[in-house]
């Protein structure tokens, strides 16, 4: 028999309705389903904490910039500058604490339970840590904690290592150590946690890019009028 006459054709131009979903193994996305409790209330925390935290450090520091409020209060843009610095890391901490909390009190996945697996999250967590630690050198505190809306402005951008590999080497490279994380743990609910840390590190993007620039924009025109 002519196997042209045995299996079926697919009409490319019928789009999707030609697919036989009776056919699609859906075992892989019932076994995930499983595996992550989006109700769990650690899993909840964890989310709070991803996203409050750009939430905060973005509205204190506008503030400051708007107001000159944290200057005021501590006596100078740099103490200022230290001052959010310090809450932000704690913040930091925390969130990473919430989401290992997290990824305990769900079980793992025997699919990612794999040798293979857990070395290429060592990797990835090797590489977000060079990208965060070689960032914070580059930008010392100050850069890192937001000083250009203290007024604690570089005199030029850093092109060096990391950034000339990178845009916000910072930000990707907290994300790949959260990924690592969870790789090594064989947590599908980890996984999930690092999709709404990229989540909001995009927004956060979004939002600062723009005002930075801004701010060096304006500081170059005064320099120009001077």
């Amino acid at each position: 028999m002519n196997s042209a006459e045995t299996l079926p054709v697919l009409d490319c131009c019928g789009g999707l309705s030609n697919v036989d979903y009776t056919q699609v193994d859906m075992s892989v996305l019932s076994d995930l389903t499983r595996h992550v409790d989006p109700t769990e209330p650690r899993f909840l925390v964890a989310v709070i904490a991803i996203i409050f935290n750009p939430f905060f450090w973005n509205v204190v520091a506008r503030w400051e910039h708007r107001t000159r409020g944290l200057t005021r209060l501590f006596g100078g843009p740099y103490v200022a500058c230290y001052c959010l610095g310090i809450p932000i890391l704690l913040l930091n901490v925390y969130r990473s604490h919430s989401i290992t909390v997290a990824m305990k009190g769900q079980p793992r996945l025997e699919l990612m339970d794999r040798v293979q697996v857990y070395y290429a999250g060592a990797a990835l967590l090797a590489v977000g840590s060079l990208f965060v630690i070689s960032s914070f050198l580059a930008l010392g505190f100050t850069g890192t904690f937001l000083g250009d809306y203290f007024g604690i402005l570089m005199e030029q951008k850093v092109a060096g290592f990391p950034f000339n590999v990178l845009e916000n080497p910072m930000y990707w490279g907290s994300t790949a150590n959260y990924l690592g994380l969870a790789l090594m743990n064989a947590s599908p609910v980890g996984v999930v946690l690092t999709a709404v840390v990229a989540l909001s590190y995009r927004v956060a993007i979004a939002y600062e890019g723009p005002f930075t620039e801004e701010i060096y924009r304006r500081r170059s025109q005064r320099c120009k009028h001077q």
